[in-house]
């Protein structure tokens, strides 16, 4: 188990580098690869199940007692991303499958990774990780409406088949593994030191799949689309503290939500993109799970330097727990 839990440290680590490595080996050499993209769903479904075995009760004990900044950040996530997508997608006129995919990366909820780069940067942890389980719970009917909204003009969106995907492949591994929590709290926590690892193995798998099916398309795309995801998420990092300092939240609330709103599930964008718009439309999602493990790690970095007040909202328990899940994104 030690050495297990070694490896799990070391991958969630190193995560954006193995995802780097894989993409360019998956990019060179595709064939091996192609056949794991009958398997993203259910590679989701695992990270998913992960996310929900660290759930606790008290991850959501923030929303029902100080509900508003969690009900600001989830709004300023759902609202910004995709409005920032969509006029990027004008901006750069790109092609409509490419302009879906990132509208649906602007509409997906945020990733347990983005937990972590709060903790370093020394947020409000409490307020990140009920932001994250506040959109994750709302995505069915969110990330559907919002697509059918904005993206329906480049490509047909159907929400009940999205719903029903999103369910799938979120709310039920997720509940599973709060249940599993639930039933075997003790053999859960032992194991706990292993879910990062088998959580980055699914998202590498996925980056690769979907990179070995790109070939072609990000040989004469990749420059602008990766341009437009990095604009997408710097801008989501930037107005998401802007909003928060609107709002007057003090500066751990702020770190908090910029973070949030700007690093999103880029797993599940990966998963709805490749089964209802087509494998291209997956693109913006796959660079994304490697810049949004650049610029999170890079923003955290830089905020743990800056002194700002305890907040005594923080969960001391969960820390340690969220911090191990890196690789969860």
């Amino acid at each position: 188990m030690r050495i297990l839990e070694a490896i799990s440290k070391t991958a969630g680590k190193y995560f954006a580098f193995w995802v780097v490595g894989i993409a360019v080996i998956a990019y060179f050499i595709p064939d091996p690869f192609l056949f794991l993209n009958n398997y993203i769903t259910l590679l989701l479904g695992v990270v998913m199940f992960g996310m929900g075995l660290t759930l606790k009760p008290v991850d959501f004990k923030l929303v029902a007692s100080k509900p508003v900044p969690v009900i600001i950040g989830v709004m300023a996530q759902f609202l910004i991303m995709p409005l920032v997508a969509l006029v990027i997608a004008y901006i750069l006129q790109l092609p409509s499958e490419l302009a879906a995919g990132l509208v649906l990366l602007g509409a997906v909820p945020g990733g347990t990774a983005s937990n972590v780069m709060v903790y370093l940067a020394r947020g409000n942890l409490a307020l990140s990780i009920a932001m994250t389980s506040l959109s994750t719970l709302l995505a069915p009917i969110a990330t559907p409406l919002i697509l059918l909204a904005l993206a329906g003009q480049w490509l047909p969106v159907d929400p009940m088949a999205m719903f029903l995907s999103i369910v799938q492949v979120i709310i039920i591994p997720i509940s599973l593994g709060v249940v599993i929590r639930r039933i075997f709290p003790k053999a859960v926590n032992k194991s706990s030191t292993v879910v990062p690892l088998i959580s980055v193995l699914a998202i590498i798998i996925i980056v690769s799949a979907v990179v070995a099916a790109n070939v072609q398309s990000i040989a004469t795309s990749g420059l602008i689309i990766f341009s437009a995801v990095m604009m997408h998420n710097l801008m989501g990092l930037l107005l998401g503290y802007a909003t928060a300092m609107f709002m007057k939240l003090d500066e751990s609330k702020r770190r908090a939500i910029s973070i949030e709103v700007g690093m999103q599930n880029s797993g599940l964008g990966v998963a709805l993109a490749t089964a209802h718009f087509g494998p291209l439309a997956a693109l913006p999602s796959v660079i994304a799970a490697v810049g949004h493990n650049i610029s999170g790690p890079i923003l955290a970095t830089y905020w743990s330097k800056k002194p700002v007040e305890t907040n005594e909202e923080a969960p001391v328990n969960p820390v340690k727990e969220r911090v191990q899940q890196t690789g969860s994104n």
